[in-house]
């Protein structure tokens, strides 16, 4: 399905997650453009006061908070206005299957699932920042677009160079597909010295700009994990076709290798109005204020074979991936839990991959038809976590016992 604009020449938007990282570069661009987009909706979960300024820059005609407590000062926030003001998780659904040509994706973990697949289901292109849709239900959430004719373009900067560079229409001339990967603040780090990492350490990621969920997840390249699932999902390539590739400057996002020996990249500086500009506009392009790539200043890019000792998500998320069927639900709600963890103090940094293999080890991973099948996955992999940190439920500061194979 081609990305329509309506009878006014607007691209009509709605951004699901407006007060993240991605969200506030989306509403950047947005108000750079005012004759080219119109805002139908913003979300956000607890950040009321910037939701309610983002809304009133861009003329959205509705905003919902998702802390269902923070509705009257939304309420208070935009009188006046004409926005119309909502909350709570069933109000961010709706918001998403309001009429708008394209949404962004751009809530952060599995909680973006629903509200997308709300999108998916009335035929609009998805600018897809939210990697957990895939990795939680990438099957479903597939099977849902084809069926309703509607588009994903990946906005994670990793997926859209693969998109842009990728030859959909002879997808057999493809030999392999290789994310790059900056491999965080701890590339260099010995597991000893990783053991006692904070999470302020954790979330200062030498490069992008993220959250502190997704910059943890790239200190343990668990985001590489999450996101070669997702490649999986959005590049008709088969999953021992693609690979990782350590690529600390951030320059090159991604490449596709094809059968003649041609390789194909996208380069870029690291900044993400690049993938979400690409997204906004297309199939056209749009300016963006990133800054101009000068490859005579940078003078030197670096590649290096991931260590998967010391980063074990990477081979837990392909494991996942090879599993099928619940596997990667189960992984990525287990991280979840452990990275929320790990970022209050209650375990150290190396658990979080433990807290992930273990939980995997331990739940079946059947096969996932509709969405309450990866609801219950989510939810029972999630508990497991949580008695894995804290078997008591007292809220202590733990440490996970490994099992099987020994970890430093």
């Amino acid at each position: 399905m081609d990305v329509k604009e309506v009878d006014t020449g607007l691209r009509r938007v709605t951004i699901l997650g407006s007060t993240g990282s991605v969200g506030c570069s989306t509403v950047d661009l947005l108000q750079r453009e005012p004759n080219r987009f119109a805002v139908e909706a913003l979300t956000a979960n607890e950040n009321v006061r910037l939701l309610a300024e983002q809304a009133r820059q861009l003329r959205a005609r509705l905003a919902v908070i998702g802390n269902e407590t923070l509705l009257p000062e939304l309420r208070t926030l935009l009188a006046g206005s004409g926005i119309e003001a909502a909350a709570g998780r069933q109000a961010i659904v709706e918001a998403a299957a309001r009429p708008a040509e394209l949404v962004v994706a751009a809530i952060v973990g599995a909680a973006g699932l629903e509200p997308t697949l709300a999108a998916i289901r009335r035929g609009a292109a998805i600018a897809l920042a939210n990697k957990e849709t895939l990795v939680c239900a990438g099957a479903l959430v597939m099977r849902e677009a084809a069926l309703r004719g509607a588009t994903i373009l990946p906005v994670d900067s990793e997926h859209n160079a693969i998109f842009q560079v990728f030859n959909f229409d002879a997808p057999e001339s493809v030999d392999r597909v290789i994310l790059t990967a900056s491999g965080g603040p701890f590339r260099t780090l010995s597991l000893a010295e990783m053991r006692d990492v904070t999470p302020a350490q954790a979330i200062a990621h030498p490069v992008w700009s993220m959250g502190a969920k997704i910059s943890v997840d790239s200190a343990t390249l668990m985001n590489k994990g999450l996101e070669l699932i997702e490649a999986s999902f959005l590049f008709p390539v088969p999953e021992q076709r693609i690979e990782v590739l350590i690529h600390p400057q951030s320059v090159i996002h991604s490449l596709v290798s094809y059968l003649d020996g041609s390789v194909l990249a996208q380069l870029g500086t690291p900044d993400m109005r690049t993938p979400i500009g690409v997204a906004l506009a297309w199939p056209r392009r749009m300016a963006t204020p990133a800054a101009r790539l000068d490859l005579a200043a940078i003078a030197k890019l670096t590649f290096e074979v991931p260590d998967f000792a010391r980063f074990p998500a990477l081979t837990l998320a392909r494991q996942a991936l090879q599993s099928g069927g619940g596997a990667p639900t189960i992984l990525n709600a287990a991280n979840e839990v452990a990275v929320d963890a790990f970022l209050k103090g209650r375990i150290g940094f190396l658990d979080i991959t433990r807290i992930v293999e273990q939980t995997l080890a331990h739940l079946e991973s059947g096969p996932l038809s509709d969405l309450e099948a990866v609801r219950a996955a989510d939810g029972e992999a999630r508990r497991y976590a949580a008695h894995l940190i804290d078997p008591a439920g007292s809220g202590n500061v733990v440490r996970v016992q490994t099992r099987g194979r020994g970890r430093a």
